[in-house]
């Protein structure tokens, strides 16, 4: 089997697997995973009544165990009696994150600089991966023409936008991180980490889901896809070069023979 269809076909399996795992990373919403132990939190209340309002403990979001992704904020056990939440097309009770997009009413005039910089980063999140996302689609069909044609012009152009659609989404995921960090780290308010009550940062345990490891997973994958598409490019000129130049020495013979005769 010639080395060109081994490497292109393990190059759009990879191509395909890398495609579906940032698509499902991307669309669901377990990539941060908080855990919130209400039951021992409301055992301290019981012995502590001043320490946290009932009111919050009761309404606010930040006190349920609950699920991260990019568009929501999911809660699998227990839910916040507020209205913001519903019930998602996965029946799980959800609410929307607010990227401010866009920001009709000027709402985000009163933010602060960190504030600002968390959601220009989540913005970009969200736009890293849909570019990256159309850079996979025009991959696919210069794959599918430099297959059909055997062009390794073709191919090397398939494996120039699979890079770059890695590097778009391997991006987005840094810049996530970034969001992760000014939510932990920088960012004031009730619902941010600097702002919980001693006893909920005391229960509550945070980890990462499993949305986050496909798309790091998938990021992998379609750096692998690109290796394998170069590879692919390579065997292809080496296999034309070599049918010119069996060629060739078909179409030798003849003018040499005239100049005998």
């Amino acid at each position: 089997m010639p080395c060109s269809a081994v490497t292109l076909s393990l190059a759009t399996i990879t191509g395909i697997i890398a495609t579906a795992l940032l698509a499902i990373a991307f669309s669901t919403d377990n990539w941060l995973f908080t855990e919130v132990k209400r039951h021992q939190i409301q055992q301290y209340l019981t012995q502590h009544p001043d320490s946290v309002s009932i009111e919050a403990f009761e309404k606010k979001f930040y006190y349920y165990t609950r699920t991260h992704g990019l568009f929501r904020i999911c809660f699998p056990k227990e839910k916040p009696q507020i209205p913001d939440v519903y019930l998602s097309p996965l029946e799980t009770n959800c609410m929307n994150i607010d990227y401010f997009i866009p920001d009709e009413e000027n709402q985000t005039r009163g933010f602060s600089e960190d504030a600002m910089t968390r959601l220009h980063m989540g913005r970009s999140v969200i736009a890293l991966f849909m570019v990256g996302y159309l850079c996979i689609f025009f991959a696919f069909w210069t794959g599918v023409f430099g297959c059909w044609r055997r062009s390794p012009g073709n191919i090397t152009a398939t494996a120039i936008l699979m890079l770059l659609a890695c590097l778009l989404c391997a991006g987005g995921m840094g810049l996530w991180h970034g969001v992760e960090y000014f939510e932990k780290e920088k960012m004031v308010g009730e619902e941010y980490y600097l702002g919980w009550s001693n006893i909920l940062k005391q229960y509550t345990v945070q980890s990462y889901d499993w949305s986050f490891y496909l798309a790091w997973m998938g990021v992998g994958a379609s750096f692998v896809a690109f290796i394998m598409f170069v590879v692919g490019s390579i065997c292809l000129r080496r296999e034309r070069a070599r049918e010119q130049a069996q060629n060739i020495q078909y179409i030798m013979p003849g003018p040499i023979m005239k100049s005998i005769l």
